[in-house]
């Protein structure tokens, strides 16, 4: 028995009968010979660690752009707080922990230069539209090892586009990184929306405070113990109505007075403005872009790779991007 076999069979053993079972993969659109150390999701998890996508993280914005400080999180710390909060929903619902990683990593690895901003910006110049958990998927499907994709299983890649949007999670373990994605989100960008002045401690809702916490630690505490309880024994997940009903106005707090509020709105004119600049520069001069996204120009049209160039993009390339084509450091001597 190999060692795969024996995690296969541990899984029937510890986890719930509703839990996903790796031996049960609907598998991939490119079969490949069994590995024998690793589950097909373990295996899923290093793929994506691996890739290139993933490396780009750490240069992306979570929501504040080029912050004065250390401490900030960029879509890379992210990406890890998510999988923390989800495995540990995975793991205390006795739900598949490999699954549920390796759809955590990758569930942003789609994501835009300059954050949502960024995203906002894509979706207006591309003629269908443009969203994250879509492109996340194209990322692993498409883009990445040089047009061949990840091949992930099928439980993975529907995990990363159902993290955000209109599709439903298909298993419990994308449900715990939907959940988890919104918990990590609110908690660390209100976390750095205070250490940047933009908040006032007292400006937090009081009554969202008295049901989730005071601290940082006890909301994210409150939110994940309050998932379990309510979903321990059951085949889907669930929140109770007031915690649910705190941390939907915990939400909408951030969106009035973080992420919609009007101090951004000098950034998101300045983002906006070179990722509009950049777009039309490389649909009129496609021949311009790395060679594997002229090839996606050939087959899927000129707009279409040239969104998925800027989006793989991190901010720093994209605004040295801009910086070499619109504003030379130096003019030729006459």
């Amino acid at each position: 028995m190999t060692i795969r076999q024996r995690l296969e069979q541990q899984e029937y053993l510890l986890l719930a009968p509703y839990a996903a079972h790796a031996a049960e993969s609907a598998g991939r659109d490119h079969p490949v010979s069994p590995c024998d150390l690793r589950t097909d999701f373990q295996r899923d998890r290093d793929r994506i660690i691996h890739c290139k996508s993933f490396r780009r993280l750490k240069f992306k914005t979570q929501v504040f752009l080029s912050p004065e400080g250390d401490h900030y999180r960029t879509r890379l710390t992210h990406t890890l707080e998510v999988a923390q909060v989800a495995r540990t929903l995975a793991r205390s619902l006795r739900l598949n922990e490999d699954l549920t990683e390796a759809i955590a990593l990758g569930h942003d690895l789609g994501h835009t230069p300059y954050g949502h901003i960024g995203e906002r910006t894509l979706n207006n110049l591309l003629p269908e539209g443009f969203r994250h958990n879509e492109q996340s998927l194209r990322v692993v499907e498409r883009l990445e090892n040089n047009g061949a994709g990840l091949n992930l299983t099928r439980e993975v890649r529907q995990g990363i586009l159902s993290h955000s949007g209109d599709v439903q999670p298909a298993t419990l373990e994308a449900d715990c990184v939907r959940r988890a994605d919104r918990i990590a989100y609110l908690n660390h960008d209100l976390d750095d929306a205070l250490r940047s002045g933009i908040l006032r401690p007292d400006a937090i809702p009081p009554d969202c405070l008295k049901v989730l916490g005071a601290t940082h630690g006890e909301r994210i505490d409150t939110m994940i113990r309050d998932i379990v309880t309510s979903s321990s024994g059951n085949a889907c997940l669930s929140m109770s109505p007031s915690v649910e009903n705190a941390m939907n106005g915990l939400r909408e707090f951030m969106f009035e007075r973080v992420y919609r509020n009007e101090w951004r709105d000098p950034e998101e004119a300045r983002c906006d403005y070179v990722l509009r600049h950049l777009f039309e520069y490389y649909c009129e001069h496609p021949g311009e872009m790395p060679e594997e996204f002229v090839m996606i120009g050939y087959q899927d049209g000129t707009e279409r790779s040239v969104c998925d160039f800027l989006s793989c993009m991190t901010d720093r390339y994209a605004t040295r991007k801009f910086t070499a084509l619109f504003a030379p450091s130096s003019f030729p001597a006459f």
